[in-house]
């Protein structure tokens, strides 16, 4: 399948590399979708490794390539970097922007099957299918070298699309993911509004329940700030902990002292995590 090349909205040069904002008619969600793309150095000779990034509620592409301090790390490890939009935009729908947790801003990386958000809710065939297919035919990346990792939303997002398609990735990991959101009131909101009310449906967008329905054993990388604000009522850590030790499951979760939410956190520790994958990428 061809794709139509996207359309670059502004392009700057970083750590040697070349940062780009783009958009394009989206054939999944039916309606236009904003992407950004970081090529390390190492791109202009040949093509490299691509770690996609899934942001958490209310972000769009540019808070990841702002805010964390990546490409310096994706530099040296010669890594491409992707975000994207967290959900489509300014479609109209009734509800779309009344809160932070739902709709514009808060796709949940789920296709919805609720009307009206099935008609352009289709985030997890965007980010599993689409995306990369549009990122391989035009940009210099190896479309056999793929990692993904998230932040919150974005966590959930990574875990279940990496536990769902092992073999598309070589690597996840996240920073303070929604590792059981049919267990917390984000994810009821989310599933509800745009799965129904059929509980059976959500088990597919839920880490924790993937594992208990026997995932493949791919290993999880977790970080978690002590400090979060939303750990107990809406992370969950300890809920990751508990099926992956029943079920024999790799994880290396790590608390870190003192941390929070934002992406002061996620900076802090994002080497660690391009390193992480990089390992992954290039083995």
């Amino acid at each position: 399948m061809i794709i139509t090349p996207p359309t670059c909205n502004s392009q700057t040069r970083l750590h040697g590399g070349t940062l780009t904002f783009h958009q394009h008619n989206s054939r999944v969600n039916q309606c236009p979708m904003t992407f950004a793309v970081y090529l390390p150095p190492q791109a202009e000779k040949q093509p490299v490794p691509v770690l996609y990034f899934l942001s958490g509620l209310t972000c769009t592409e540019e808070n990841f390539m702002i805010k964390a301090g990546a490409q310096r790390f994706a530099a040296q490890h010669g890594i491409a970097l992707v975000s994207m939009d967290t959900s489509p935009r300014n479609l109209g729908f009734a509800g779309e922007n009344d809160s932070y947790d739902f709709g514009s801003g808060a796709g949940f990386y789920l296709n919805a099957t609720a009307e009206p958000w099935s008609q352009n809710y289709q985030m997890y065939d965007y980010v599993v299918h689409e995306l990369p297919v549009l990122i391989e035919q035009h940009f210099p990346v190896q479309p056999d070298q793929r990692s993904i990792f998230g932040h919150s939303m974005g966590g959930h997002g990574a875990l279940t699309i990496a536990l769902k398609n092992a073999d598309r990735y070589r690597s996840v990991s996240a920073f303070s993911p929604i590792v059981a959101p049919m267990q917390n009131q984000w994810g009821v909101k989310a599933f509800s509004g745009y799965l129904g009310e059929d509980r059976d449906q959500w088990r597919q967008y839920d880490t924790v329940a993937l594992i208990q329905q026997g995932a493949p054993k791919v290993p999880l990388f977790v970080d978690q700030g002590t400090d979060d604000e939303f750990l107990d009522e809406y992370l969950q850590p300890h809920l990751l902990e508990a099926v992956c030790a029943e079920h024999d499951h790799p994880l290396e979760l790590r608390r870190q002292a003192g941390y929070d939410h934002s992406y002061y956190f996620i900076a802090s520790f994002i080497e660690d995590h391009i390193a992480y994958h990089a390992q992954h990428l290039k083995q």
